[in-house]
Parts: structure tokens; C-alpha cells; sequence
């Protein structure tokens, strides 16, 4: 397919669905995309004023919100560069990562603003803080502006569109530059392979990070194109909050991470699954209780989507399993930054057992194995999904990608013979055995965390053997009559049942316990460098 201009396509977009809503917080405000895009164009005129120059780096440091949407589109059909930035992350890394971008233009929440010093942040023409946009939209009122008015920059293929600073789990951020046609990439497989095709009357729940590719791609850019109406949730994403908002909006399709998945299974269902196991096998019941179990979840997803598309993260094979044994519509999906995000993908009712689908159209992937259908080997890629690089960083830029142009992901995996992909886990967090096996810790977590009272886990090399961290639920054991010691001892007595699961040479030494939840990536990855003992 040939390319088309990502900004002409907002265009066309908000012309022709000038009167339809754009984008609301949930519970709060809601933007149709004539005013979205007079609110880009009242910034475009402002950044004209300032001196912003096409090219130009723009820093977004916020919360979701609407506003935040208006301000990446606001940059991106100006012709400069947004640099969104995780509101997460600590004072000192928002000073350097506005430094490290060249930003010229920074938009912020007043909470983060509070922690911030101007002074650290010398190269910036302007700071304009999100809560403050209303009033300053409301002042600067343009004196008419329709449809026939807008004309945005239009793009090239290769050309820088946007930096995404990454938050991996194996050290500190680097700045991922991608180009337009990566954009294009996602855009063009979300429009013709993806399921369902969604239109201008498909509503979304953005839940997800903005600041992170995922959320970013699937949730606001691609919707952007079509004419969607976008609800960001403007909170945190608790289960209790999305389960609200989906009854609520009923979306018509759901992106998330699966860990929202397993909250909700092991929450709702997997009480009921307990309670039911003795007759999920008897013809006459079996199938009754699958469906019973099948709506239940499609009701508590807002019952009108057609498929959940998870990525991010690893799922748990038990969730996995029970999801396929009742037809749950879902599907896994295996992408990074540095591909804006979508490397492999498959239909809910195509897709395999422990599979993250197959290359979407435009990528290509090679394993580096001497058997790549049996020995994992690390994943590697090629297409127009691809980025360009790192930011200012030449050296991490060369060692990302073979003499062949092939960019090396660092995860390892298989393929079958049909194309499909089997992740095999981080090849910098793999472990070598005491034989010289190779130990993917995330393999084992998905074991550990299957068992009651583990909501999450991770395996750690430490002194020549393996160690669980392990972060407990102690709300359900205070919920359960259980304190704080009782419920570690319950968790350490689990220990034999969980090696009894795992290969000899992977068996847990130890448990330690975990006072509050890992730091985490936007993407939910836990990072692993954090908790590495030498």
C-alpha cells in the first residue's frame, strides 16, 4: 500500500466528522473534532508566536486527558516532534529527558509542574501548565475557524515524526525515533488486518499510558483517523474504575496489558471456577457452566466489544487456558517502542495456544537459532514498522541491529511452521543453569503466580540459586482473617508444590517477601534491573 501522509489523514478525518464527538475524560469534558481541531490550530498560532520552528521538539508530561491528546496533535500537524513523558517518572529524569529531547515547548500537570525547576530546564521557550488550558483556550478564541480552514504539515515517510523515551525493564530510558512510516505501519494493520474494523461510531476506553507507544497508537491515533470517540479514564486505572467505565461506554473493542485480565479472573471468576470444578467435566454441565463463565466476563467488559487485544507483558498460561477453554474473544499481541509498537498479531479465533500471532503486514521476523522451531533464538526484525534509532545515542543505535539491517529485539522465541510466534522471555534476563540450561525467569513467575495469595513474582539469580520475590495479597488475607505472618507462612509453605511444577534445575531455593508492589515500566513490565543481586 502506498503511503499517505499521517497528517492529511487528521485532516480528512476532522473534516468529515467535524459534528462527532473527538475526545472526553470520563466524567468530565468532551471535545467534538471541530473543536479538537480549533484547539490545535489556537496552539499552532501560539507556537508560530513563540518561535517554534518545524522540527521542533515539544515535550508532553501528563496525566491522560483530553488536552493532552490536543496537545500531541497539536505538535505532530505543526510539523514538530512530540516527545511524550511517562508523569510518572521522577523530577530529575523529567529535567533530562526534556534536556536530552532539545525540547523547546513543555506541557505539564500542575502536580508534576509543583517538582520541577524551570532553572534545570534552560533551552525551553514556554511552559504551559494542562490544568490551565481551558481558561487559556477560552482567552484566545479564534475569529472563525470551520473545516475548510485546516491544512496541516504534510509529512514524509521517513521523515522524524515523534520521540518516545522508553522505560524498559533493563536499564535507564532511551530515546526511540520514529519515523512517520512506522506510524503508518500500525495505522495501515489496525485499519485492514486488525478485528473488528472499527468507524466513526466505534468508542473507545483509553486506559493505557498515552506517554507509552501501545496506549499512544491504538487508543488515540489510530481513533483519530477514523473519526472514533476516545474516553480517557484520567485516573488510575484501578479494576474497580474500568469495570465502571466499560459498563458504562460499552467499547467496542479493548486494548490493555493482561494483567487487568487476570485481576478480573482472579477477582470474579476464578471463585466461581473453584466452586465449579468437580462438573466442568460432565457432558450435560460442562458446556451450561462454559457459557455461564463466558458472558459473565463479556458483561463485565461492557458486553459489546468484539475482541480484547492484550499486549505489554507475558500472560499467565492458567488464565490463558481457561480463556480459550470457554471462547473467550481475545487475543495476544507482541510489539516494542522501537516498532511503534505492533511486530506480531493474530485474530482472536486464528491465534494459537502461547502464541503472539504472526508478523502483521510490512514486518518481517527471523530468529537467530540454529533451529528456530525448536531452539529459541533471539527475535529480530525488519519492515517499515522499524525506528531509526536512538536519539543522541550512536553507539546503542549500532548495537541494536545486525550487519543486515535486522533490529535485534532482545527476546527470545521459536516459530512454528505456520508463521506464529512463541515468546521465550528477555534474553538479558535469561539464567544459566547449573548445567548450562537456559532459565527464563518469566516462565517460572507464571507458575508462582498462579498460586492463591501471589499477585505478582520475580525470579532473581542470587548467590548460585533462585530466589522468588514475591508480592502478596494482603488485602484478601485481611479480607480471609489472615495477618501479615500468617499469610508469608502460607505462601513459604507453598513452596514444595510450586518446585513440584518447575524443572529440577529451576526449582526455587527461597521466598522473600515484598512490603508493596515492583516499580514498574508504562507498560507494566516490572523492572528487572531493580531487583538483580550480584
Amino acid at each position: 500500500m502506498q503511503y499517505e501522509s499521517i497528517n492529511k489523514m487528521f485532516e480528512r478525518s476532522f473534516r468529515e466528522n467535524w459534528e462527532r464527538n473527538a475526545l472526553s475524560n470520563y466524567k468530565g469534558i468532551t471535545l467534538t473534532y471541530g473543536q479538537l481541531a480549533t484547539r490545535i490550530e489556537q496552539l499552532h498560532c501560539m507556537f508560530r508566536e513563540k518561535g517554534l520552528q518545524k522540527g521542533d521538539k515539544v515535550a508532553i508530561c501528563s496525566r491522560n486527558q483530553a488536552n493532552w491528546g490536543v496537545c500531541f496533535l497539536a505538535a505532530m500537524t505543526f510539523g514538530a516532534v512530540p516527545v511524550p513523558i511517562l508523569h510518572e517518572f521522577k523530577p530529575e529524569n523529567i529535567h533530562y529527558l526534556v534536556n536530552h529531547s532539545d525540547s523547546r515547548i513543555l506541557f505539564v500537570d500542575e502536580v508534576i509542574w509543583e517538582n520541577l525547576s524551570e532553572s534545570e530546564m534552560p533551552e525551553l521557550l514556554l511552559i504551559m501548565q494542562m490544568n490551565s488550558l481551558e481558561e487559556w483556550f477560552g482567552s484566545h478564541a479564534l475569529d472563525s475557524f470551520g473545516p475548510e480552514n485546516i491544512d496541516y504539515y504534510e509529512d514524509r515517510e521517513d521523515e522524524l515524526a515523534m520521540i518516545n523515551y522508553t522505560s524498559g525493564t533493563s536499564g535507564f530510558s532511551k530515546g526511540v525515533m520514529l519515523p512517520y512510516r512506522a506510524l503508518f505501519t500500525n495505522i495501515r494493520f489496525a485499519g485492514t488486518e486488525a478485528e473488528p474494523q472499527m468507524n466513526c461510531e466505534s468508542e473507545v476506553v483509553a486506559m493505557l499510558p498515552s506517554a507509552h507507544m501501545y496506549g499512544l497508537m491504538f487508543e488515540l491515533l489510530y481513533e483519530m483517523t477514523i473519526g472514533a470517540h476516545v474516553h480517557f479514564l484520567t485516573r488510575v486505572p484501578s479494576p474497580k474504575i474500568i469495570m465502571a467505565a466499560f459498563a458504562e461506554i460499552h467499547p467496542d473493542i479493548i486494548i490493555a496489558v493482561p494483567l487487568i485480565i487476570e485481576k478480573v479472573y482472579k477477582s470474579q471468576i476464578k471463585p466461581m471456577v473453584d466452586r465449579t470444578k468437580n462438573y466442568r467435566y460432565i457432558p450435560i454441565l460442562a458446556q451450561t457452566i462454559r457459557t455461564k463463565f463466558r458472558n459473565s466476563l463479556i458483561d463485565a467488559f461492557g458486553g459489546r466489544f468484539e475482541e480484547i487485544i492484550l499486549g505489554g507483558a507475558a500472560f499467565n498460561p492458567e488464565v490463558e487456558e481457561f480463556l480459550r477453554e470457554i471462547h473467550f474473544p481475545f487475543t495476544v499481541g507482541y510489539g516494542m517502542t522501537e516498532c511503534a509498537p505492533l511486530i506480531t498479531y493474530a485474530k482472536w479465533y486464528r491465534t494459537k495456544k502461547g502464541s503472539c500471532g504472526r508478523p502483521i503486514k510490512g514486518c518481517e521476523i527471523r530468529i537467530d537459532s540454529k533451529d528456530p522451531h525448536k531452539i529459541p533464538g533471539e527475535v529480530q526484525v525488519k519492515g517499515g514498522n522499524v525506528f531509526l534509532g536512538y536519539y543522541k545515542n550512536r553507539q546503542a543505535t549500532k548495537a541494536s541491529f545486525t550487519n543486515d539491517n535486522y533490529f535485534k529485539t532482545g527476546d527470545m522465541g521459536i516459530i512454528d511452521n505456520d508463521g506464529y510466534l512463541y515468546l521465550r522471555g528477555r534474553s538479558k534476563c535469561m539464567i544459566l543453569g547449573p548445567s548450562g540450561q537456559n532459565i527464563y525467569p518469566e516462565e517460572l513467575e507464571a507458575v508462582i503466580n498462579n498460586f492463591n495469595y501471589v499477585v505478582e513474582s520475580l525470579v532473581i539469580e542470587d548467590n548460585g540459586g533462585l530466589t522468588a520475590l514475591i508480592y502478596p495479597d494482603y488485602h484478601q488475607a485481611e479480607l480471609d482473617g489472615m495477618n501479615r505472618e500468617e499469610l508469608e507462612e502460607r505462601v513459604r509453605g507453598a513452596l514444595p508444590e510450586m518446585n513440584k511444577l518447575l524443572p529440577s534445575y529451576a526449582n526455587i531455593r527461597k521466598i522473600e517477601f515484598m512490603p508493596e508492589d515492583f516499580e514498574r515500566t508504562p507498560k507494566r513490565s516490572i523492572k528487572r534491573y531493580l531487583y538483580q543481586r550480584s
